[in-house]
This record gives C-alpha cells, structure tokens and sequence, in this order.
C-alpha cells in the first residue's frame, strides 16, 4: 500500500514534459545587468583615474594649477609626496600631489 504512493510523489516534483531547461537562459539577464553597470559605472571611473594619475605624474616646475580646494598658483618646488605651490608674492604653501585637481595652461595667473 506504501509502496503505491511513493511513485506518485516522485512524479509530482518531476517537471512536465514540455517544459524547456532553463539552463544558461537563465542567467542571461543577470549576466546582462552586471555589463551595463560595468559599462556604465565602473568603467568610466577608471579611466578618470587613469587620467588624474597621468596628470600628476606629468607635472612639472612652473605650472599653474588649481587644488582641489580651489587654490591656484604655481608650482615652486616638486617633491614625492608633496609640491611647494605659490599662490600670491612670496607665498608658498606645501600640499599633496593628490590635491591638485586642474593643470592650467601656461600665462593663465598672473603671478611673478
């Protein structure tokens, strides 16, 4: 009598026989949201930072930038991990290479 039963609970959890595999299908939206974020995301920020490093590591002595902070002045004295910018006659602060946000074509202060 038990044994009459147990075939007919195996076949309920079986899928029907139409029914197409999910499979790879499956994730194909998911697999297609993680590249649009990618795309849209991830992406574009590299390639800023990319930008940003290319620029502080191409500074040099003389040129006119602008912080982060919104300083502009001209660059005294380069450093490792820090540069001596002046921002008005005989002032010169001591910032982060980091801070600098824009490097500003050449004449643009007028500073001495």
């Amino acid at each position: 009598m038990l044994t009459d039963w147990i075939p007919a609970a195996l076949a309920q959890n079986a899928p029907p026989a139409g029914a197409p595999k999910q499979g790879f299908l499956g994730f194909l939206p998911l697999l297609v949201m993680i590249a649009v974020f990618f795309a849209l995301f991830i992406w574009p920020q590299f390639k800023r930072q990319r930008q940003q490093r290319k620029m502080i590591d191409s500074l040099a002595k003389g040129d006119e930038v602008i912080t982060s902070g919104g300083l502009a002045g001209r660059i005294m004295e380069l450093g490792e991990p820090f540069l001596e910018v002046e921002i008005a006659d005989h002032t010169v602060i001591k910032i982060q290479k980091s801070a600098i946000s824009t490097v500003l074509p050449k004449g643009t202060l007028k500073l001495p």
